[in-house]
């Protein structure tokens, strides 16, 4: 397993994987991981494919008031984790490499980003969309997993994948 933080060297390697005849599967996560992610992880190297999985606590999915100093992290245990379910490749960027500078351009949901979740924390699914539109960008993957856990979510990056015509399959996994 190849563990990256740079954007510029994630697209290489995945691009040497595409072109040895790979599939790309992509698990985003914010890292902290649990057994949720492992079956995520496991989905994707099971169908077949390269699978890179990216830890990157998002600073977008945060509004004022929210910690996000204290988000758990632990990323020895991460990588332990992701290496033992098969990922090929790990991108673990820091903020300034995801985001260089202030971004002008993010991705709002409208309504499926209004309520539940969405309804007390009117800002999180825009981060959400906006990081995951970055790393469907970089990723160029054929499928993306998303556990059913956190349905509002699944149902906004189903929804993004969608209306924006990405050439990404979103799989929807159960709940472990």
């Amino acid at each position: 397993m190849r563990v990256i933080d740079t954007i510029a060297d994630y697209r290489s390697h995945l691009d040497a994987l595409r072109g040895a005849g790979s599939t790309i599967g992509l698990v985003p996560t914010m890292g902290y991981l649990h057994d949720g992610h492992v079956s995520l992880v496991q989905a994707s190297v099971a169908a077949g494919d390269a699978t890179a999985v990216t830890i990157f606590v998002n600073p977008l999915q945060f509004a004022a008031g929210e910690d996000l100093a204290s988000y758990p992290r632990d990323l020895d245990r991460d990588l332990e984790l992701c290496e033992r379910a098969g990922a090929a490749v790990v991108l673990a960027p820091d903020v300034t490499e995801m985001y260089p500078r202030p971004s002008l351009t993010t991705v709002t949901v409208g309504e499926l980003g209004e309520t539940m979740e969405g309804a007390s924390r009117p800002t999180h699914f825009a981060g959400v969309a906006t990081v995951v539109t970055k790393l469907f960008a970089m990723t160029g993957a054929c499928r993306a997993y998303f556990g059913e856990k956190d349905f509002q979510q699944l149902a906004i990056v189903t929804r993004l994948a969608e209306d924006l015509n990405l050439p990404v399959e979103v799989v929807g996994c159960p709940i472990v």
